[in-house]
């Protein structure tokens, strides 16, 4: 039987939430620490089960960490370099892009390596090809087990004999191969050039990335997205210490929810200065028409009149989905354009939000990288399939701020990034 979540009607919301930390911000870190010089304490690192994937992973290529009780402190030995795994292993990494794609191009370094990296089955449809032909053109030995251009994927090294400097990818599918083959780079025994290939997608993630090596010691020359030059034969030196900041992108849900039937909410851990990308969601809904405030530590939002956007998203796809949500709520016609990569995310999420919010009674276009959201007069009581997608479970939550109930099938799979999140929803949902 179906594990299904009925939330119930909410007549306004009100209340604080201190923010989990960044998914993105906590694999990055945890494995830029891992192959660092020196020993680092991570402070609010995210429990959740990407992170988990990661740090399974590290422990079974011979990193010694100590999570505290709470799992949100971790405690990391550097292993100064990449990894170098004695035996031939198996990892298994669930349906998490952060881990597979960073951990290709690592594992790429060591000619000893015989590593088959796998996951769930969304994982299998997951493209890889852009990366794995980048590392291949430097050396690398990687052969595709299943379905070719797909994980899983069986490495046997050989990118450190790299001495060409000039590489060259494919940008159009995921930033994530960029950011794998930035990391790597330092490492290089020489300088090295990456040149991007068509239209680079989610740059606010390869700024994480960027930010995130210089805190390591790592500076990374961008050439206005078009070309990368990093130095060769460098160390990443551990900081000692390093707070992990809010999830912007959890922040979306509980933000959007105010602005839609406030009251006022007050998010903890996140403020203006964020590094990441996501954080650009919080003007897109002021100029919704959402009351924003700021402090040093917080973020809040206060409801009142929403009005329609028509927006290229390209570069915050995770929080478009939000912004197609709230676009049922405002007055006028919602278009959110240029999210092709919503297609390759943990479902087709093009098909999988038409889908659902055609059952609002919302009139819902969708081309090939384009959504279009006309809101109905009423929402209806709706019955939503997450399609083991985290992301829809929190975002369709929303619409219990309509009138009607709204049943979540499969509410568990929110445990990707955010195990809590209907927990603390309801802290901030006040009934009749």
């Amino acid at each position: 039987m179906k594990n299904i979540l009925i939330l119930k009607p909410v007549h306004k919301i009100q209340g604080s939430i201190t923010l989990p930390g960044s998914k993105s911000i906590s694999n990055r870190v945890l494995l830029l620490s891992a192959i660092a010089k020196g020993n680092t304490k991570l402070v609010n690192l995210l429990n959740s089960d990407d992170v988990k994937y990661m740090l399974k992973t590290l422990q079974r290529l011979g990193i010694s960490y100590n999570l505290s009780n709470n799992k949100t402190n971790c405690f990391i030995i550097g292993n100064n370099g990449y990894f170098k795994p004695k035996k031939k292993i198996k990892l298994f990494l669930g349906n998490a892009g952060t881990v597979i794609r960073p951990l290709t191009a690592l594992l790429s370094l060591n000619n000893q390596c015989d590593v088959i990296l796998t996951g769930e089955p969304r994982m299998k449809e997951r493209p890889i090809k852009h990366l794995v032909d980048t590392l291949k053109s430097g050396g690398a030995k990687i052969k595709y087990i299943e379905k070719k251009y797909f994980p899983p994927i069986h490495l046997k090294g050989g990118f450190q004999n790299y001495y060409n400097n000039n590489l060259i990818i494919d940008g159009s599918i995921s930033s994530q191969f960029l950011t794998s083959l930035l990391i790597i780079s330092p490492l290089l025994n020489n300088n090295t050039l990456i040149n991007v290939k068509g239209n680079l997608v989610s740059k606010p993630y390869i700024d994480i990335t960027i930010k995130l090596m210089k805190i390591f010691g790592i500076n990374v020359q961008n050439n206005n997205y078009k070309q990368f030059k990093i130095i060769g034969k460098q160390t990443y030196i551990s900081p000692k210490k390093y707070i992990i900041e809010g999830d912007a992108s959890s922040a979306s849900y509980f933000l959007a929810a105010a602005a839609i039937k406030g009251g006022t909410v007050l998010l903890k851990n996140l403020n203006k200065k964020s590094i990441q990308g996501d954080i650009k969601y919080v003007n897109i809904l002021k100029k919704m028409g959402a009351i924003i405030s700021y402090g040093p530590n917080y973020i809040s939002c206060t409801k009142n009149t929403l009005k329609s956007i028509n927006m290229d998203l390209n570069d915050i796809p995770d929080v478009a989905m939000t912004l197609a949500i709230v676009g049922l709520f405002a007055k006028g016609t919602t278009i959110i354009k240029n999210i092709y990569n919503w297609r390759v995310k943990e479902t087709d999420r093009l098909i999988a939000m038409s889908n659902e919010l055609k059952k609002t009674g919302a009139n819902i276009i969708t081309g090939k990288d384009f959504i279009i959201i006309k809101p109905p007069k009423y929402i209806k009581k709706t019955v939503i399939e997450t399609y083991n997608d985290h992301r829809i479970a929190m975002c369709f939550s929303l619409l219990s701020l309509s009138n009607n109930s709204v049943s979540i099938i499969n509410p568990n799979c929110t445990s990707k990034t955010y195990p809590k999140f209907f927990t603390e929803f309801k802290k901030i949902s006040i009934y009749h």
